[in-house]
């Protein structure tokens, strides 16, 4: 059995912006990793780099502009390896409906849950970059 983590949020943000927000390499180290590296096309690689014990990659697996953009890990440790993880983007009203997952996980351990909350406040984070332009310093991100 494999466990999944989802978490849905709104964004008062243009789609396009949003969209970059999760895929350009300049925009996710302003939310997410410290560094990044990759080119948003499908089977290409991407470098996060958190610290240079966590210096993990993934492959795009699916990308449509604007609708989704998906990842599958290729190195990074054994809880994460065998994941994927995702955003489907839905206009809704003015505003845009992040669809978040990451799914694969082997166990229901101490990692997954830990992720699960370091995730929502990634994701908080994402959505105060997009709609204020709010940068959290990578030290005080989760």
């Amino acid at each position: 059995m494999a466990y999944s983590i989802h978490h849905d949020l709104l964004i008062k943000a243009p789609i396009h912006k949003i969209f970059e927000a999760i895929t350009e390499p300049e925009h996710l180290i302003n939310w997410w990793p410290l560094k990044c590296e990759g080119i948003p096309k499908e089977n290409e690689d991407y470098n996060f780099f958190f610290t240079s014990e966590y210096n993990w990659y993934g492959k795009v697996i699916k990308l449509e502009k604007n609708k989704s953009f998906y990842i599958k890990m290729t190195k990074s440790d054994a809880d994460w390896d065998p994941t994927s993880f995702g955003f489907d983007l839905e206009k809704q009203k003015g505003d845009v409906l992040i669809k978040f997952w990451h799914v694969g996980w082997p166990e229901c351990n101490a990692h997954f849950r830990g992720s699960s909350y370091c995730w929502a406040m990634l994701l908080n984070g994402l959505k105060n970059y997009v709609e204020k332009g709010i940068v959290v310093p990578f030290k005080e991100r989760e």
